[in-house]
């Protein structure tokens, strides 16, 4: 075996125990150790060639990380939006993250219910800035227009 060959297989070995290290703490998408093993300076091949290998003996999964990242975010009251757009910045495009929130809250309007009653106290009618005010703050949560316009609509919220 050549120098070069043992320089390759140490970095292999690296870049599998540094991957195995951030998967120990939480679950991580495939581009999110990609990105991170890169920032070490390791080579792209080597790098996608190890995380190939976690993922194929199901050390890494990005499903399970999907699930996981769901889960956490609607526990902490965020919306489609904002989890859908999140999920495809970490290399996760085709996951339907209603299945979750049907198992955790019931429905999108139960939770974005949950987070409104969480933060505001129960007001039959609202003044402009607070009307803006309020689904301002829903909608950074990621609740789209229509479905803070129907909270309203069952709370009797009025201008």
């Amino acid at each position: 075996m050549n120098e070069e060959q043992t320089i390759a297989i140490n970095d292999l070995k690296s870049i599998k125990d540094y991957c195995l290290a951030l998967l120990v703490r939480r679950e991580h998408s495939q581009k999110e150790l990609l990105n991170k093993s890169l920032a070490k300076g390791w080579d792209a091949d080597s790098i996608v060639a190890v995380i190939d290998d976690l993922a194929m003996q199901n050390w890494q999964s990005d499903l399970r990380y999907a699930e996981s990242f769901t889960r956490y975010r609607i526990n902490k009251g965020y919306g489609p939006l904002w989890i859908s757009y999140e999920l495809r910045k970490n290399g996760i495009d085709n996951y339907e993250v209603d299945d979750v929130v049907r198992q955790l809250a019931g429905s999108w309007m139960d939770l974005l219910e949950q987070v409104y009653s969480k933060k505001y106290k129960q007001a039959s009618v609202l003044d402009r800035n607070e009307w803006a005010k309020r689904s301002r703050f829903l909608m950074q949560r990621g609740f789209s227009s229509t479905m803070i316009s129907t909270l309203f609509d069952h709370l009797n919220i009025k201008l």
